[in-house]
């Protein structure tokens, strides 16, 4: 599965494909437009990954000390890439 292919079963689909990863099921509720159940499916991860689908999600949010308190958590920092681009870039670096 692709990072498009994904954000396309989000526009089609009832229900995230079946075998995904927390963080990616949090990212395609995001996908989908539910913000609300991206962030109960992302708390329930405490891996980097799941840390990693929480920042992006307080970002698109727009709380950013909030995601830059879970991009720490993964290891990371705040991306300089759009909302779209970021989105793109986890979900495809979850499914390698």
């Amino acid at each position: 599965m692709t990072a498009e292919e994904l954000h396309r079963s989000a526009t089609t689909d009832a229900a995230p494909p079946e075998g995904l990863s927390l963080p990616l099921r949090a990212l395609w509720w995001a996908a989908k437009g539910d913000w609300n159940q991206a962030h109960a499916v992302a708390q329930e991860g405490e891996d980097a990954d799941a840390a990693w689908a929480h920042a992006w999600l307080h970002r698109q949010e727009g709380d950013l000390s909030n995601a830059d308190y879970w991009y720490r958590r993964a290891g990371r920092s705040r991306s300089p890439l759009p909302l779209e681009g970021e989105w793109n870039s986890i979900v495809t670096a979850l499914l390698t």
